[in-house]
Order: C-alpha cells, then sequence, then structure tokens
C-alpha cells in the first residue's frame, strides 16, 4: 500500500507534462501546449535560438517503424534507467537510480533530460580531460553517482542503455547548432551569501518528509522510492550533483517534487549549500589525501565542498576511506584516454 501511494505521488507529479504528445515541431499546436505546460510551472520559455524537443514515449515506442528486436532493447534499457537497483551489488553500490536524478524517465526538461547525450557525444568533457563517447559518459554515472562500477562497454546492458538515450533523441541532429531548452540542471545567479544553518531549517521543512532528517532517503521493499541525499546510500564525492550549483539548479528547478522552482534562488541555494556540505563515500579519484586529490581534480571541487572545511563544527569534509557498501575505491573500467 505504501509503495502504490508512493509510485502515485511521483507519477502524478509529472503527470500534466508527460501527457504532451512527442514529435511536435517547434510551431504545432502540441508544442505550443508543451511549452505553456512548462511555464504555466513556472520554467522559462525557451529563447526563439534554442532547440525545443519533446522525446518520445515508451507508448510511441510500440508504433515505431524499427526492428521489433530494437524495441526490446530499448525497453531494457528504459527498464534498467527507471530501476537501477536491479543491478545492485553488481554495478549499484547505493540507493539510486538513473530516474533519482533525471526525472520524468529522463524526458522532463530542466532535470538533465539525458536525450543530448545522444547527439552532443562524443565531446571533450573537462571532468576527465579527454573526448567521451555515449557509452563512456554512462559509465561516469555509474562511477560516481551509483557510486559503483560501471558495466562493461558494449555489454547487453550498456547498449540497452545507449539505446534508450538514442531513441529519446529520434528526429535530433547530431551536433545541433541551436541551444538545448531545458538542458541540465541551470541553476539561479548565486546568492552574496550562503547559510548551513538556514539550509538545515529549509531541510527540514522541505526535504525531510521525503529524504528523512539524516538524508537516507526511503526504501520500500528493496526499492528506492526517494533517494538518500548524503552518507553510504547516496552519491559519492565525484558525482555531478555534489557541486553546490548543479544541487541548487536541480532543487529550484524540480524540488519539492511536484513543486517546482517555489522556492526562492536563495532557499535552493541554501538547501543546496546544506545538503553537499555531509559527507558521502570516497571520490573514486583519491589518492589517499583529500587536499591533494581536490587539487588535481580542482576543476571539478572548487565547487564543492570536498576537502573544505565546514563551518558548522570544523570538519574536513572528505578525510576518509569510506566507500559505502562498495569494496573498492575506483572501479577497474574508469580509465585515462589519450588516442595516440
Amino acid at each position: 500500500m505504501i509503495r502504490t501511494l508512493l509510485q502515485t505521488a511521483l507519477s502524478g507529479a509529472l503527470l500534466t507534462w508527460a501527457c504532451i504528445p512527442a514529435h511536435a515541431q517547434p510551431n504545432d499546436a502540441a508544442a505550443q501546449d508543451y511549452i505553456k505546460t512548462l511555464t504555466d510551472m513556472g520554467f522559462p520559455a525557451p529563447k526563439e535560438n534554442q532547440l525545443v524537443h519533446i522525446p518520445p514515449t515508451m507508448e510511441d515506442l510500440e508504433d515505431a517503424d524499427i526492428h521489433p528486436e530494437l524495441k526490446r532493447v530499448i525497453r531494457r534499457g528504459y527498464d534498467l534507467f527507471t530501476n537501477t537497483q536491479q543491478l545492485r551489488g553488481e554495478n549499484v553500490f547505493n540507493n539510486m537510480n538513473c530516474s533519482s536524478c533525471h526525472l520524468g524517465e529522463g524526458r522532463m526538461p530542466f532535470s538533465a533530460p539525458i536525450w543530448p547525450a545522444a547527439v552532443t557525444l562524443p565531446d571533450y568533457r573537462g571532468k576527465n580531460g579527454h573526448v567521451n563517447s555515449l557509452e563512456e559518459r554512462i559509465a561516469g554515472c555509474f562511477a560516481y553517482s551509483m557510486n559503483g562500477k560501471p558495466p562493461a562497454y558494449g555489454s547487453d546492458n550498456m547498449i540497452a542503455l545507449s539505446a534508450y538515450h538514442s531513441w529519446l533523441a529520434t528526429g535530433v541532429e547530431m551536433y545541433p547548432k541551436q541551444a538545448i531548452y531545458g538542458r541540465g540542471f541551470p541553476a539561479p545567479e548565486r546568492p552574496e551569501e550562503l547559510s548551513y544553518s538556514r539550509g538545515k531549517e529549509l531541510y527540514a521543512e522541505n526535504c525531510a518528509v521525503c529524504h528523512q532528517e539524516d538524508g537516507s532517503g526511503m526504501r520500500v521493499d528493496d526499492q528506492t522510492a526517494y533517494p538518500a541525499l548524503w552518507g553510504d546510500g547516496s552519491n559519492n564525492w565525484g558525482a555531478g550533483m555534489v557541486r553546490i550549483f548543479t544541487a541548487a539548479g536541480f532543487i529550484k528547478n524540480n524540488m519539492p517534487l511536484g513543486q517546482p522552482r517555489s522556492l526562492s534562488d536563495q532557499e535552493a541555494w541554501d538547501i543546496a549549500y546544506f545538503m553537499v556540505s555531509q559527507e558521502r563515500p570516497q571520490d573514486p579519484r583519491y589518492t589517499g589525501d583529500v587536499k591533494a586529490t581536490a587539487e588535481k581534480h580542482s576543476n571539478f571541487h572548487k565547487h564543492s565542498m570536498y576537502g573544505k572545511v565546514r563551518d558548522s563544527d570544523g570538519r574536513l569534509l572528505g578525510d576518509h576511506d569510506n566507500t559505502g557498501s562498495k569494496p573498492f575505491l575506483k572501479p577497474d573500467n574508469i580509465q585515462p584516454r589519450s588516442f595516440k
């Protein structure tokens, strides 16, 4: 009963948006309805030169003129994306699903919809300093956000996830010249000051009912209903969500669930500051010294609290060897690339 109620609440939060038909062109009535739905929810309207894409749904897949075997693989990718916990203990070592961050089955704008990855990769990525493929980008999510080990490149599961990404990008040209509307977790302008204590109070008022006071989230029947935001069940210190601006963008545009953009910019940043100032499993790139690791990856960690002293108690964040429930530090299939 509890599980059913949670699923209903989650799906209901995105119901209005999900009912907009796919494959609409920018000037179609469906596209205009899509944009109106988003603007009515408080999201900005697309700029004149932005690419607006309405990803197809799994219902659209049934009518698609593609090979039945490809349909089966796409369905498998969807299943893995929305229930990544089925890989727990093998590829996933925390309480996260891919859809924990990429809401609306990876289709929701302003919640890092996943289809742009299929049409903008391969591309250079500053996080690891080389050109990444779509599979490598997915692998990074497993290594950091799932605190796990990616499925092998070219494996059935990796191909299925890649196929689902590509299916959602149906109709979009490769390397689009226009900026993509609703891409990523766009953050509001950062306030002059962030408050840990105010963020703690706001978290208790707005977030704890789902994610618990200790940030551990909620699981029902061994399935994640609401993900852990910190602690052993959450992402590790290398995940994109530990960057304050990323967390602030996600919170502003998506939280509380079903009430997007209801928090002020200051409130979103303060909650993000509090959330990313909590401990979590070690960054897989850890060298044995948190300060040295933070410095080595300063282009990433300059935006996080990793290797910094928390104001509330003077704790040096990330100064530990804890890898959560994962019995290793770094996945053996995450390696540098030189193309030489």
